[in-house]
């Protein structure tokens, strides 16, 4: 890339200049598109040209504020499908937009490089809108003092192993409603409720990939019923395949009870809770000033 060729380029004044967008999907999928007529490799990434990408101008400040634009195309079987809008693999996805001379493709810059944010179909094409990295900063940051844990199960902070014997599973749907009640085999070994507020993704099928939080987990008569707090976009049938991973409440006793990882239970138990801090004498009730602990799971 030559960002000081595409800049005489352009002091010339009869430019051929276009735009490029490359979209870097949270599944790993990587899609690039263009407004040029032919399609062009930027950046290492095929854009296509027959998508109808277009965009708005692009807002850019100087300070802090949220760089934004907007981005229309068409819905292709190719490219970006509504299925996959529904089905929310579009979400969160990078997006980077290019300023390039399309006679010389590796003569370009980087104007945008952002996320994707609210995403509208209407009439078979779409309306997606481009935020620009700033958007981060707008996330509450640092860590909250709660008595439940607050660290995501398995990651670098509970540190701990979700790939040993007894704590996931793959198994084959025999029924799905909905896309939210997943109907499984019994899963011996696996008590009842042990799968709640744990991660169920699609492994096999038209939604593979698409993860969901369980909400509830109970084993019945012949089976095991999996039900998600939300319904997954993509269509799942029976004989697709599952993988689900025990759930984690975040209270103290299932940590050490549940998991042995008391040690990296990021919570603080003995904080004083709502009711110690409203609390107040009354006749009935010893009042010695001895000290009191709130606010515990245990």
């Amino acid at each position: 890339m030559t960002k000081e060729a595409l800049l005489a380029h352009l002091e010339t004044g009869a430019t051929t200049v276009c735009r490029a967008w490359t979209v870097h999907r949270r599944d790993g999928v990587t899609l690039g598109f263009t407004d040029h007529d032919q399609d062009l490799v930027v950046a290492g990434v095929a854009c296509r040209a027959d998508s109808g990408m277009t965009a708005r101008a692009l807002q850019q400040t100087t300070g802090l504020s949220v760089d934004n634009t907007e981005a229309f195309g068409a819905l292709t079987a190719a490219s970006i499908t509504e299925a996959d809008l529904a089905a929310g693999r579009f979400d969160g996805a990078e997006v980077r937009v290019y300023l390039l001379n399309w006679q010389s493709p590796d003569d370009h810059i980087e104007q945008f490089r952002g996320s994707l944010g609210d995403i509208t179909r209407v009439d078979g094409s779409f309306r997606a809108e481009l935020r620009g990295i700033s958007e981060l900063l707008n996330r509450p940051q640092g860590r909250a003092y709660t008595s439940r844990c607050t660290a995501v199960l398995g990651d670098q902070r509970c540190r701990f192993n979700l790939a040993q014997p007894g704590y996931s599973a793959i198994q084959v749907t025999a029924g799905v409603e909905d896309g939210r009640v997943f109907r499984l085999p019994e899963l011996p070994g696996f008590a009842d409720r042990w799968f709640e507020e744990g991660r169920l993704e699609v492994v096999s099928g038209a939604a593979a990939g698409l993860v969901g939080v369980v909400k509830s987990d109970r084993i019945d008569s012949g089976g095991r019923n999996v039900e998600l707090w939300q319904s997954i976009g993509a269509p799942i049938a029976a004989g697709d395949s599952i993988r689900i991973q025990a759930g984690c409440d975040k209270r103290p006793s299932t940590c050490r009870t549940k998991f042995l990882n008391f040690l990296n239970f990021r919570g603080f138990p003995h904080i004083p809770g709502e009711d110690w801090l409203a609390s107040y004498p009354v006749p009935d009730r010893p009042n010695g000033g001895a000290r009191r602990v709130g606010g515990s799971d245990e």
